[in-house]
């Protein structure tokens, strides 16, 4: 099922990060950059291991993991977070837990769109990607 996700994904558009991204207690100048970062997302499956990998000027970042087994990730803002990635009706859903706390990534692929959607309480942000050619 991961398969449908796996790719090259480039970030297209972007709407309401920078509340996501205050919501999770990044810096101005972190937002700042951040904003203006268009990463590209790979996917990468094989066998029961997913790779997710995201590249940009900014920042690159890299987990591996396996469906429905909980581990430990550092993410770009460098919190350390318990993460649990499950599918779950055809999309990706990504946990993380800390402090707490909890935010939901969900990513949701449609023909060569991938739709990520981004929760923090009641802030929501998306983000749209188009698969590499």
């Amino acid at each position: 099922m991961a398969e449908a996700f796996a790719g090259t994904w480039n970030l297209k558009d972007s709407k309401n990060f920078d509340e996501y991204m205050k919501a999770l207690g990044v810096g101005f100048a972190t937002r700042q950059v951040g904003g203006m970062t268009k990463p590209t997302t790979i996917i990468e499956v094989a066998g029961d291991t997913v790779t997710l990998k995201t590249q940009s000027t900014f920042k690159n970042t890299e987990i591996s993991f396996k469906l429905g087994a909980e581990f430990d990730e550092t993410t770009a803002d460098d919190r350390k977070v318990k993460s649990l990635i499950t599918i779950d009706g055809g999309k990706m859903v990504h946990v993380q837990k800390w402090d707490g706390k909890e935010t939901t990534l969900v990513r949701e692929v449609s023909g060569n769109a991938l739709e990520l959607t981004l929760t923090l309480g009641d802030v929501v942000s998306t983000r749209s990607y188009v698969k590499a050619e």
